[in-house]
């Protein structure tokens, strides 16, 4: 009797939960949780997938990404999408016509003008916030230096001061034109070097009407894919006249670099907003969600969902509890933890979408020393060198340690490819056919025996190698690369140890790690984007692996980028992408261990979502969603 009771029981509370499953928690509400928080609201400022989920709420760009696409463009801001055939792509790919649309409004109820764009655009670059958006911009508007695609402004700057190798300056502290810990100007030279350095950047805007003409000084086949949205949050539409109330510059060229490069928690827009965008800050808790509220007068008509919460929550079981009750519609799911929100009847489960991010390990051609990462720093046996990893049989040893197929098996649970490059699938030179590396410990024991005449065999070495707390999958890729680096050689130490996100970036850029694991997320869907970063002497990486790796790109890998950039044939791009990535293969320049795929997980009472493949990295796009 009590068996029936129980079972009885057990049947009602099934029942029960049932009709809770079927019935909308906050139904005027929609709840993302996530881990974070985020660096800044800045979209000059901002770089970063955490930051990008909010401000892509709230700001518009000129054009955008039609639905699933990375190809192709629909209006936004701008009415059209300029093409050539229409006559708005003039002049040889060179001069750009965008009609404003008009009767747009910011959240405070100014009205946006074509002046709004030119500005929003000129302060992207010159902000210029270390380790930001700004050489996206920089790179197209700015005149090529030496031959190559500028980064910074700073490197104009330079330039007019007759500074030699300009392209290497990347602040303007380290053009000594200001008094010793000011921004200060020493002398009037230095100041119309600055505001020359402006106007050439505002040489390039002309506003006739309501049109805005942007005019580059050579042909950059990715600028329209630079401009779209609702992800290029450094080409997001600013409020000007809101802007210079908050003293976040008033658009004048005789004193921008009082504005350069702020520290971010003294930037005047690190937690606030005034976009056009489909939402509006209600209010931030900090460090632990951004609540949003929808913008009736959304020039595209109003978001679906009256609220939106961006909730900061970094223990999964929180997250996992709190889809299961409801009380967050979606959240973000670590691969290793997907198995746990599978086949339950209420939640969405989604998978197989290849990301544009790709994972990669960085190899540290010279290691800024003094640097307890790398031991003694000698090939004693107690340490490694600080060019350890210009030695190209060292590396190739490396990548043959990798356990690829297995890593992308019980790490990433199949849900993942193995690139070939940093040109990788979904982008335009893409070739699955090219080679690849596998793990050979034979080979990577050959590579070993052969680096240093044989010395690094016998003596062997001991280094550290570092991942972000917290980020299990590069914590299981390091410590495979110490595994069997201890099963071919005893006398090959690797030690792996996490540090907090602050510290690791800061020895990222700093140049201390000697390898370590990172991603490169796509900033536009075009394989220039993930050449310059990973390829370019002037790139991401380079900036910080070292004068090694910065003269092996000057000599074998910038002509090709540049190429990638200046060439409009896309079978031409193509083969350059694929030279590219040939080269990369033949010189072991990166690990490539996985090209995740994308998860979606939700209640099923959410509707709307689609998968873009330039948006989903950041997270969902809240104004195309429903309950």
């Amino acid at each position: 009797m009590r068996k029936v009771f129980v079972i009885l029981m057990i049947v009602l509370l099934a029942g029960a939960i049932t009709i809770l499953a079927d019935s909308i928690v906050n139904p005027d509400t929609f709840i993302y949780e996530q881990p974070g928080p985020f660096w800044s609201l800045d979209p000059a400022v901002e770089y970063d997938f955490t930051s990008s989920e909010v401000v892509m709420q709230l700001y518009d760009e000129l054009v955008q990404y039609e639905g699933t696409s990375t190809i192709n463009l629909s209006p936004m801001l701008s009415t059209n999408v300029p093409s050539v055939k229409d006559g708005t792509i003039i002049d040889n790919g060179t001069t750009y016509i965008f009609h404003i649309r008009p009767n747009v409004y910011f959240h405070n109820g100014d009205l946006l003008t074509p002046q709004d764009v030119v500005y929003s655009i000129e302060r992207t670059v010159i902000i210029d916030a270390a380790s930001g958006p700004a050489w996206l911009l920089a790179g197209p508007l700015f005149p090529q230096i030496d031959g190559q695609y500028v980064s910074s402004i700073v490197q104009v700057v330079a330039q007019n001061l007759g500074l030699k190798n300009p392209l290497s300056y990347t602040s303007l502290s380290s053009l000594s034109i200001f008094a010793t810990g000011t921004k200060t100007l020493l002398n009037d030279k230095y100041r119309q070097a600055l505001v020359d350095a402006f106007n050439l950047l505002a040489k390039d805007f002309e506003i006739k009407g309501n049109d805005v003409i942007i005019h580059l000084p050579q042909p950059y086949a990715p600028f329209l894919y630079i401009l779209a949205g609702p992800v290029s949050n450094w080409a997001v539409v600013l409020d000007q006249k809101w802007c210079a109330e908050r003293d976040a510059w008033d658009g004048a060229a005789d004193d921008w670099w009082q504005y350069h490069n702020p520290n971010v928690n003294n930037d005047p827009l690190y937690d606030i907003e005034n976009g056009t965008g489909p939402y509006m800050i209600k209010y931030i808790t900090p460090g632990r969600e951004v609540f949003l509220q929808r913008f009736d007068d959304y020039w595209a008509g109003p978001a679906k969902m009256k609220y939106a919460v961006i909730k900061y929550v970094n223990e999964f079981t929180t997250s996992l509890l709190e889809l299961q009750r409801g009380e967050a519609d979606a959240i973000r799911v670590p691969i290793q933890n997907l198995s746990q929100v599978q086949n339950n009847p209420n939640i969405t489960v989604l998978t197989g979408f290849p990301m544009l991010l790709v994972d990669l390990m960085p190899f540290q051609w010279n290691i800024t020393t003094p640097n307890n990462f790398i031991g003694s720093g000698k090939l004693d046996g107690n340490g490694i060198p600080p060019d350890f990893f210009s030695n190209i049989d060292v590396r190739k040893a490396f990548e043959y340690l990798f356990p690829y197929e297995q890593y992308i098996e019980q790490v990433w649970h199949g849900q993942a490819l193995q690139p070939n490059s940093a040109i990788i699938d979904g982008l335009l030179g893409y070739d699955p056919s090219l080679p690849k590396y596998h793990q050979d410990l034979a080979k990577a024991t050959d590579y070993f025996k052969k680096a240093y005449d044989g010395k690094l065999w016998d003596v062997g070495f001991k280094f550290t190698i570092i991942y972000g707390a917290g980020n299990t999958t590069r914590q299981l890729a390091l410590q495979t690369l110490s595994t069997y680096a201890r099963q071919i050689n005893p006398k090959f130490q690797i030690s792996t140890l996490g540090e907090i996100n602050s510290s690791f970036s800061s020895d990222l850029i700093g140049g201390k790690l000697p390898i370590t694991s990172v991603s490169w997320g796509a900033d536009y869907p075009d394989p220039y984007d993930f050449a310059f970063a990973c390829y370019s002497s002037n790139g991401f990486y380079a900036s910080f692996l070292g004068k090694s790796f910065s003269d092996f790109a000057k000599q074998n890998l910038d002509s090709l980028v540049d190429k990638l950039v200046t060439t409009l044939d896309p079978v031409q791009r193509a083969q350059i992408a694929q030279k590219l990535s040939k080269l990369d293969y033949e010189n072991a320049l990166y690990i490539w261990p996985d090209q995740p795929e994308y998860t979606w997980v939700a209640r099923k009472w959410v509707k709307g979502w689609y998968y873009n493949a330039e948006i989903a990295q950041f997270g969902p796009y809240f104004y195309v969603l429903s309950k």
